[in-house]
């Protein structure tokens, strides 16, 4: 629908303008051509402006879209994207993809209308953007791989952020809850001939009490005729994080008759009761430094051609230190202890939690365990793509779009020591999920137990992708127009080879191990007995680094602080010096998570745009093909050539290929109600690919009992290869009420009919197998074998929900903004979904005149069922963050701003049950000062 200025726009434009353009407005008629043009030229900017160019994108939209401008985000303290989409009513922002690396104080997941982030589509200038992870978990772990990492996406790159909650065949599938399509800027659009802007300042962390420089530039020119143009930007952004913790990892130990019989023998109350498997005072510190930009040169030849060449990239180092200082008080560790003043709580699902217990032991025994890993971790991001138009005739217009964009995830070294505590003494104590449990040792000494950990994990992302799109203008009543077009893409994400460390022995050669079998380093010695382990016995370097004086502090007490560790040097030479890290030999494709997944697609669609008096609208259908292809290892068979071997053993690689299609049919209409009333309806069916690690043809498979009897299926765990994709049929109905400029009110239902959701549950599949012959021979034959296995299926699933929306400015110089959502997600045995957020929403103000600014802002997000982490379902606990930021223009070229993160100091609390907490963090505030040039 063609946008036309209304009494509302005029209003806008007095407002903003002030009463002298105001009446020159009224009197254009009768103004001169070259009056008229001064007039056209006229650039309003800030947050008024800002709200305004908002606005009238969202009202004439045919879609249901909400619109963030650049001066918003500048006038925001946004320090990426996603931190700005908070503001948006539906849009949930996550401290941390579901990897188990805690919450961190920069949100780096966005979701939307109360689904998992993987279920939004995250889009750069209308195409796909591979994505990098720096965690090693999320690198390899499942339920992220769809999603996209917002930390390497500064606010200083966007023109505008829109939000598109209702799908269109022209846009391109991938998001069952809607898509966020971030544009950058373009050479041409600028309206001075030469153009640089700079910002110039630093962000101090209180918790780790440290500052760090923050960089960015733009410099843009064009020639006078507006037909040639080249930007560039930059940036070069550090700083420091610091989180305090108190983690439980997980609640997967039950006190029974097998693993704990004489403890049970003497309190027969504890069968069958669980425990914390590990409660530690968790340590983390990182060093992040992002740097990248953006380059874009375009063509405009004349009128009715445009081509744009761009080039962007994106990299943050993420060198990170953990040390978690842990009681473990599971059964393997207890049960010859004496246990006294223990307590058993009972959750609402009548679950036993062990919540309160003392040990005693006659003499020193292990009661905990100290890990210190330090990891050079990278992530990173980029993108080369080129866009054409041509407008052939005033009915035809033809426009294309090429290019590949590359991510990467790397974890090249974790430097690892794990120390056993030993004492003759232990307690703990749950304390709900508000405080950090409580536990302690009593006079608890250290020795060496393990090396461990996965090294040169790199994870790889590509896509490459083509499409051609067309707009036919047409008089045929009630259709305007017909878009069509064809995109063909390949989606590549894997894997390079991984390492496994392990001590390493004195001669230089492997340790014996078998199979995924841990051993311990006196599996050094050769069958004489005659090697021995490298630097035995693995003497530690001095623990001369300590937790800072105030470590914990806001998060409870009871829990170890002055604790000392190996600072990360010293461990790193430790580690080349005691460990085996040979490539070859300590490959282990199986137990390292090594996978790929490539994924072809081919679409075309046939979209009709709609315009009578007073609504607009579109029809169409999108046909989509995809090709799948999933790979991974498991162990070689006798006489089976391997693909790799390893002292982990033989590996032969697998593949599993299936294709589909789907056809996306959508329809949506949008109605004045009245001149300030707009209404909107949308019906569609989307369709969201299951995540890559998902996909991975990865097992672990159980064959104990086949051993005994060959017909007896078996057990185990593994990933999906026939996962169907999320095929969801989305209803979306808004009513929006523009009553002033710059003001509306606006309220909307939606529903998601998810017939094939992906989630947590059991199915039934085939694998091949070694097993003896059962009749008395001696034989081994590889047979298949039926297997329930424990792993991602398809479900059906529905999210149905209310939006609310506000804003409106109060006088000339003061406004207010407000939004909440409301959105229930359950699958079809009544489970809450993954990413699910049932309340949410975000309070906010702002005071501008000609000079001052300032603004505030409030989100709070609901209880966040973030997954399944070490074999039980956790959350994150509802809470809310405030933020804020003041601005001063002395003049046109020099500004400065504060910006301040996280002001009020949230705790991200995450839990289990009501009564087995998972983790309580701090990461303290952050302020940005900045100085703001344009020339």
């Amino acid at each position: 629908m063609k946008v036309k200025q209304t009494p509302i726009s005029q209003a806008v434009l007095i407002a903003l303008l002030g009463a002298t353009s105001g009446a020159a407005i009224a009197q254009q008629t009768q103004q001169t051509p070259a009056q008229q043009q001064q007039l056209e030229t006229v650039v309003v900017t800030g947050i008024r402006a800002a709200q305004e160019k908002s606005l009238n994108v969202k009202r004439n939209a045919d879609t249901h879209i909400d619109v963030i401008s650049a001066e918003d985000i500048g006038k925001m303290p946004d320090k990426n994207v996603a931190d700005s989409l908070a503001r948006v009513p539906g849009v949930t922002i996550l401290n941390s993809p579901a990897g188990g690396s805690g919450g961190f104080d920069e949100r780096d997941r966005v979701g939307l209308r109360g689904t998992n982030p993987s279920l939004t589509q995250t889009l750069l200038d209308g195409h796909g953007i591979a994505n990098g992870d720096w965690f090693v978990l999320d690198q390899t772990g499942a339920g992220v791989g769809r999603s996209v990492s917002y930390s390497l996406l500064p606010s200083e790159l966007v023109n505008r952020v829109e939000v598109r909650k209702s799908a269109e065949a022209s846009l391109v599938e991938g998001g069952t809850a809607g898509s966020v399509n971030i544009i950058t800027r373009k050479p041409l659009e600028f309206s001075k001939a030469l153009t640089f802007e700079a910002g110039v300042g630093a962000v101090y962390a209180n918790l780790p009490k440290k500052t760090d420089p923050q960089l960015s530039a733009l410099l843009n020119w064009r020639d006078d005729s507006k037909t040639f143009g080249v930007l560039v930007q930059a940036f070069s952004e550090k700083r420091h994080l610091r989180r305090d913790g108190v983690e439980t990892l997980g609640f997967i130990n039950q006190l029974t008759k097998d693993n704990a019989a004489d403890l049970i023998k003497a309190h027969g109350d504890l069968e069958g009761v669980y425990t914390p498997d590990l409660i530690g005072a968790a340590y983390f510190t990182q060093e992040r430094e992002r740097k990248g930009g953006l380059i874009r040169a375009e063509f405009k030849p004349t009128q009715d051609v445009d081509l744009t060449l761009t080039g962007f990239s994106s990299k943050m180092d993420a060198d990170n230190y953990n040390r978690n200082y842990m009681i473990a008080p599971r059964a393997g560790l207890i049960n010859s202890s004496t246990i006294s003043d223990y307590q058993i709580v009972t959750d609402s699902k009548g679950v036993k939690t062990l919540s309160k217990a003392t040990f005693n032991w006659a003499a020193p025994s292990t009661a905990g365990y100290f890990d210190q890993i330090s990891r050079k971790a990278s992530a990173q991001s980029n993108f080369f793509s080129l866009d054409g138009s041509w407008k052939v005739n005033n009915a035809l217009t033809l426009s294309a779009n090429a290019g590949t964009s590359k991510g990467k995830g790397q974890t090249l070294a974790q430097d690892v020591v794990e120390t056993h505590i030993s004492t003759t003494r232990a307690s703990y104590a749950l304390q709900g999920n508000d405080t950090a449990p409580a536990f302690g040792f009593t006079t608890p000494t250290q020795g060496f137990d393990w090396i461990f950990g996965t090294e040169h994990v790199i994870v790889h992302d590509k896509e490459t992708w083509a499409q051609v799109d067309g707009e036919y203008t047409l008089d045929m009543g009630a259709l305007k127009s017909l878009k069509f077009g064809v995109r063909g893409a390949e989606h590549k994400r894997y894997t390079d080879a991984t390492l496994n460390q392990g001590p390493g022995c004195a001669s230089g050669t492997p340790y014996r191990v078998t199979p995924f079998t841990w051993s311990l380093p006196s599996a050094c010695a050769d069958a004489n007995g005659n090697d021995a382990p490298q630097n035995s016995p693995y003497t530690l370097p001095a623990f001369s680094g300590a937790y800072p004086g105030n470590f914990g502090s806001g998060l409870g007490g009871g829990f170890p602080t002055g604790i000392a560790y190996i600072p990360a040097n010293a461990l790193a030479e430790y580690n080349s010096r005691v460990t085996n890290r040979d490539p070859i030999a300590r490959r282990s494709p199986f137990d390292g998570g090594e996978y790929s997944v490539k994924e072809t697609t081919t679409a075309a669609y046939l979209q009709g745009n709609l315009e009578g008096d007073g609504w607009s609208g579109n029809i169409g259908v999108r046909a989509v093909h995809t090709k799948q292809s999933s790979g991974a290892f498991r162990p070689s068979f006798p006489g089976e050539k391997p693909d790799v071997s390893s002292a982990f053993g033989d590996f032969t690689a697998t593949t599993a290929d299936r294709s589909y299609t789907d056809l996306l049919p959508s329809a949506s209409v949008r109605i004045d109600v009245t001149r300030n009333v707009v209404g909107r309806l949308a019906l569609s069916r989307t369709v969201t690919r299951a995540d890559y690690t998902a996909l991975s043809a990865f097992t672990s498979l159980n064959t104990t009992g086949m051993f005994l009897d060959n017909n007896a299926s078996g057990g185990g765990t593994a990933g999906n290869a026939d996962l169907k994709p999320i095929r969801s049929t989305n209803f979306d109905a808004n009513i929006e009420w523009y009553f002033a400029p710059r003001a509306f009110v606006s309220m909307g239902a939606f529903h998601m009919e998810m017939a094939s959701y992906i989630t947590n549950g059991t199915f039934s599949a085939t694998y091949p197998v070694l097993l003896g012959n059962t009749g008395g021979g001696s034989t081994q034959q590889v047979v298949n074998r039926q297997f329930t296995i424990t792993g991602l299926t398809n479900k059906k699933a529905a999210v149905t929900g209310l939006e609310f929306a506000f804003e409106t400015p109060i006088a000339n110089n003061f406004g207010v903004n407000a939004n909440y959502t409301y959105a229930d997600g359950h699958d079809a045995d009544g489970h809450v979904l993954r990413g699910d957020v049932k309340n949410s929403f975000t309070l906010g103000g702002f005071f501008e005149n000609d000079q001052f600014s300032a603004r505030v802002n409030y989100s709070y997000t609901d209880d966040i069922f973030i997954g399944t982490d070490r074999g039980t379902d956790y959350y994150q606990k509802g809470n809310g963050v405030l933020s804020a930021s003041l601005g001063y223009k002395f003049n046109s070229n020099f500004a400065l701003s504060l910006d301040a993160q996280n002001l009020n100091d949230p705790k991200l609390k995450y839990y289990a049950s009501e009564v087995q907490p998972r983790g309580i963090y701090r990461n303290g505030r952050q302020f940005y000062l900045t100085a703001r040039l344009k020339f």
